[in-house]
């Protein structure tokens, strides 16, 4: 009865092994090899910059949508308080403007944000900031009809919207309980990604020098891998030499790695060992399945290595295709791999026979190796076991600069040495450094500069070979590419530094703006009770003062009967100048506070410039005539436009009187009225005093005037000017002054055909 034979576990491990050894190490140094990474790294390098793109592009898109997510946080908490406030002082207070005025949170209206209060008929009352005619406005007009919040109101959030004049924004509108006011908040998206847009900026820039730099680094690699393509094509040339040298000299380079059990043979080792095919690594079960079954040379080996023996030699038989054996003798040494440290068997395979071969034989397969070892780029220098020189090539001759007579096969090293001018090393770079095995590498960079690679080794018989390679272009790469680095390091460092700056300054501008917004609301709540302060004030002294007024009248006219003393009259009269000049600074006190305070209200009608111009000189008229002022006027007669008549009046009253006031007698005062670019244009020219450069500054400023030897026996408040400029830039002009001292003074007033109104406490300093 056969019996079925089991396969041993070292048997299945052996087969397996064999089995990667064939199949897996081919693959591996097919689609591994390094010159198939050479070729990965661009596309790897390709590859990184398109993922580094689509990231920033993604991380870009995502801190947009963070951004407008967080104004739109912001924007509801605003709102929110907004509403809270409104509904606590919707009782106490009827004034709009006052109302929104103090529900607004601290920075409400930084990064551009705008609160609007509308009425039921959605027309807005109040704004905050106070912009440029929104009083003249409504919702609707400036959110638009179409838009969810102006449908939906408080229930459809913060949203981002285009308002009707084409800015994109975010937007919100609450409707205020118990009543049918609504409250709207307006931000526009460009300003609330402000921020976002600094932190694109910086991002691309770094992106950008980090392509740039990736792509240098890949330009350099590229070129360092095509000379590395050079250096091994070069090498495996000087290898095919070798093979067909080795081969014409009937002989097989054999390693064989004795842990894997594979064998790596020359190309001459197949017709020398009689097997078909030209495998290069092959399993050594194929080997020895055709060798004599009397030679047990792996039990030899095995024998050998647990003995501790460095060299090896041993026969054996290997049938040839004619089915007689061939005797052969294998000559090697032991050695371990420091990478893999596996143990390698190293060694030539010779027909036993050669040394019967002809001499003429021997002479020819010499000369080819001779002729080899000379066609390699490399110096080559071999030296026997007594060491006597065996050959050398002309890159060694030319190196150490030999002369063909020093170098004849048996020279002593020690004449070859004497006889050499040997090179001036300036450095020396150690490889590596194995005194067991007699092997030695190391670099080293001559006095011109060059680089060498020295790579010496022990042969097998005691003998030693050298063989030095010029590596000076490699070096040169290495420098380049290792000065690329450090650059490439240094400026990503400057680049971090300056982000950290970026982000120091930007934390600096973001308290000094928090700070900013605090003191300006100080300011302005400062400036409010200032002004309604005056306000107060200036209508406590108004009542009594009229009293007086009309008391001094009263007494100066006699209506109750004459006045016994004469002095009396004179002093009823001095009280009621007195008392009338006071009314006019207390009126004009409470003009300029009702600017301040934001209470004053245009009129805006249709009116008529060239008339309301000859009002004033109709009033500023009589004064004129008692100090021989000549009163002239020129330009346009007549002038249709839109603004506040009241107002105009004003100005024109306030610039006349001043004109006459400073004018010597006998002087003259020019009123000019034009038209120029949609504006109406009136100058108003006097010869009198004139003011000096340097006090140009002061005026228009409330309670400023210009003191001289000329001008301290003129009274005034100072407001005049201050409140004719208010009145002007409310108006959406510009007012000008020009003069020089002993040559009068030209105020010139540009004022709208159609007003762009203004808010007047922005401007009031």
């Amino acid at each position: 009865m056969a019996r079925t034979r089991t396969a041993r576990p070292d048997e299945i491990s052996i087969q397996a092994s064999e089995l990667f050894n064939r199949f897996g190490v081919h693959i591996l140094e097919k689609y591994l090899s390094e010159r198939a990474i050479r070729r990965l790294i661009p596309y790897l390098i390709v590859l990184f910059f398109i993922i580094l793109i689509a990231g920033v592009v993604t991380l870009f898109t995502l801190g947009r949508n963070i951004a407008v997510e967080e104004a739109q946080a912001r924007l509801t908490l605003i709102a929110n308080a907004v509403e809270a406030n409104l509904q606590n002082t919707a009782s106490k207070r009827t004034d709009w403007q006052n109302r929104l005025a103090e529900s607004l949170p601290a920075g409400a209206t930084l990064e551009g944000r705008q609160i609007l209060l509308a009425d039921s008929n959605g027309k807005i009352r109040a704004a905050a900031p106070i912009t440029a005619n929104a009083e003249e406005r409504t919702l609707l007009q400036i959110l638009g009809p179409d838009q969810p919040v102006t449908i939906l109101g408080s229930r459809a959030g913060v949203v981002v919207i285009t308002l009707t004049d084409g800015t994109d924004a975010l937007a919100t509108v609450r409707n205020l309980p118990g009543t049918d006011a609504q409250v709207a908040l307006i931000q526009p998206l460009g300003k609330a990604l402000s921020g976002w847009r600094k932190i694109a900026a910086l991002g691309t820039t770094l992106s950008l020098t980090t392509g740039i730099l990736l792509l240098l680094m890949g330009a350099s690699f590229s070129w360092l891998s095509e000379r590395a393509a050079r250096a091994e094509e070069e090498l495996t040339s000087a290898r095919t030499d070798l093979d067909v040298a080795f081969e014409k000299a009937g002989l097989a380079l054999w390693d064989w790695n004795i842990a894997r059990g594979h064998v790596r043979l020359s190309q001459s080792a197949n017709e020398l060992l009689g097997r078909d095919g030209s495998g290069s690594v092959l399993p050594y079960r194929d080997i020895a399945s055709a060798m004599h079954s009397g030679d047990n040379l792996l039990g030899a080996v095995k024998e050998a290595v647990r003995s501790g023996i460095e060299s090896f030699e041993r026969p054996f038989r290997m049938r040839q295709k004619g089915g007689h054996w061939a005797k052969m003798i294998f000559n090697g040494t032991f050695r371990r791999d420091e990478a893999t440290n596996e143990i390698h068997l190293i060694g030539i395979v010779s027909p036993r026979d050669r040394a019967q071969t002809s001499a003429q034989t021997e002479t020819a397969g010499d000369a080819r190796l001779h002729d080899a070892i000379e066609a390699i780029s490399e110096a080559f220098v071999l030296w026997d076991a007594d060491n006597r020189l065996v050959m050398c090539n002309g890159k060694y001759k030319q190196f150490y600069n030999l002369t063909d007579d020093a170098v004849s096969p048996g020279a002593p090293y020690e004449e070859v040495i004497a006889a050499a001018a040997a090179p001036i090393v300036r450095t020396k770079v150690t490889m590596s450094d194995d005194k067991s095995s007699g092997a030695h590498t190391y670099e080293a960079q001559l006095e011109d500069g060059s680089w060498l690679h020295i790579d010496e080794r022990r042969t097998n018989d005691g003998g030693y070979v050298s063989v030095g390679t010029d590596i000076t272009s490699l070096k040169q790469s290495q420098q380049r590419q290792q000065k690329g680095e450090e650059e490439l390091k240094a400026t990503i460092t400057d680049l971090r530094q300056s982000r950290r700056e970026l982000e120091q300054q930007k934390q600096q501008l973001v308290d000094l703006m928090e700070k900013y917004a605090l003191e300006k609301n100080r300011a302005e709540a400062a400036n409010q009770a200032k002004s309604e302060f005056l306000a107060n004030i200036s209508h406590e002294l108004r009542t009594p003062l009229n009293a007086i007024i009309g008391f001094s009248e009263v007494m100066e006219n006699g209506l109750f009967g004459p006045i016994g003393n004469k002095k009396y009259l004179e002093y009823a009269r001095d009280i009621h100048e007195s008392g009338t000049y006071l009314l006019e600074v207390i009126n004009d006190v409470l003009d300029m506070s009702k600017i301040e305070a934001g209470r004053l209200n245009l009129d805006i009608k249709s009116i008529d410039a060239g008339e309301i111009i000859k009002d004033s000189i109709r009033v500023v008229a009589p004064v004129a005539e008692e100090r021989s002022i000549e009163l002239k006027r020129v330009g346009l007669k007549q002038l249709n436009m839109r603004a506040d008549k009241r107002s105009v009046k004003q100005i024109l009253l306030n610039l006349l009187s001043n004109a006459v006031k400073f004018t010597p007698r006998n002087g003259r005062v020019t009123v000019r009225l034009s038209k120029a670019k949609e504006h109406a244009k009136i100058t108003i020219k006097d010869t009198g005093i004139g003011i000096p450069e340097t006090e140009l500054s002061k005026l228009g400023r409330p309670f400023e005037q210009v003191e001289n030897q000329l001008t301290k026996s003129h009274r005034g408040s100072g407001l005049g000017l201050a409140i004719s400029r208010s009145l002007v830039e409310m108006h959406g002009g510009k007012f000008e002054i020009e003069s020089s001292e002993k040559d009068g003074t030209t105020v010139v007033c540009h004022l709208p055909l159609k007003p762009i109104m203004s808010s007047p406490a922005a401007d009031v300093t």
